[in-house]
């Protein structure tokens, strides 16, 4: 087995608020939802810090293979602080069995596995695949008692397509998601610096060796495309991009508490 070397804390790199996007009846209140990459590997001044600023439920939508190197990191350890492992993805070997055959992983393939501006099918399949747990991290959103943080390894495709669906959720316009989405670009090599300890020993378990050759040939580009193909192909196949979330569990009531949670208070009112 390949082993993982000792972890390095550091702060965040793709760590925003959602609060300010426009949605139906108004915009997201700050304070609501956080979006991050991976927050297991925070420090505990960090950690202090994300508690301190209101966030009380974490929802990590790693797969269990990584959180079993990373375990809960620093904010596993407060005790006002719930945590919630709801992966959307089994495992990380669905990646790797995308990128090799018998042979092992081809370069050329595994460049194009992590070429971002091809991701489009892939959420679509997360998005219908994983749709009862992406309803059950929106329940945890809709009823938790303080801002909640979301996050995956890079906080880019996990957790985009959560947070597309929480914006979708609440009637955020397309063109808000995306604009939303690609500020993840801004982070794509701070993000890969940050993980690339920890996902290089844990991808090449699954055969796919992220080396500097395959870094290499991976597209720098962070393209709008793939969220905008998600919505795209969600609107043909089932006129309502909500309808496979609304089939997985997603009711009228659960909407409006997350609507309720998430709206800033109308300019003027007491």
């Amino acid at each position: 087995m390949t082993s993982i070397p000792a972890l390095t804390l550091s702060a965040p790199v793709n760590l925003r608020d959602l609060g300010g996007i426009p949605v139906d009846g108004g915009v997201v209140r700050p304070g609501f939802a956080l979006r991050a990459d991976d927050l297991a590997l925070v420090t505990d001044d960090v950690a202090r810090g994300l508690v301190d600023g209101g966030v009380r439920a974490i929802i990590d939508l790693r797969s269990t293979d990584e959180l079993g190197v990373t375990g809960r990191g620093p904010l596993g350890t407060h005790s006002n602080v719930s945590y919630h492992h709801v992966p959307l993805l089994a495992d990380i070997g669905q990646a790797a069995d995308q990128a090799t055959d018998t042979a092992g992983a081809h370069p050329a393939a595994v460049a194009e596995m992590m070429d971002q501006t091809k991701f489009g099918r892939m959420y679509l399949r997360m998005y219908e695949g994983a749709a009862p747990q992406i309803v059950t991290a929106l329940a945890i959103i809709a009823h938790a008692p303080g801002a909640v943080a979301f996050h995956c390894a890079a906080g880019q495709d996990r957790t985009g397509v959560l947070a597309a669906s929480l914006l979708l959720a609440l009637g955020a316009g397309h063109d808000d998601i995306v604009t939303d989405y690609v500020r993840t670009g801004e982070n794509s090599a701070a993000i890969m610096a940050r993980i690339s300890p920890v996902m290089r020993p844990l991808m090449s378990r699954f055969g796919i060796e992220l080396d500097e050759a395959a870094l290499a040939a991976v597209s720098t580009e962070f393209s709008a495309e793939p969220m905008r193909e998600l919505f795209a192909a969600l609107t043909e196949r089932h006129g309502d991009p909500l309808a496979p979330l609304r089939a997985a569990g997603l009711t009228d009531g659960l909407v409006a508490q997350l609507r309720a949670r998430a709206l800033a208070p109308a300019t003027g009112t007491a």
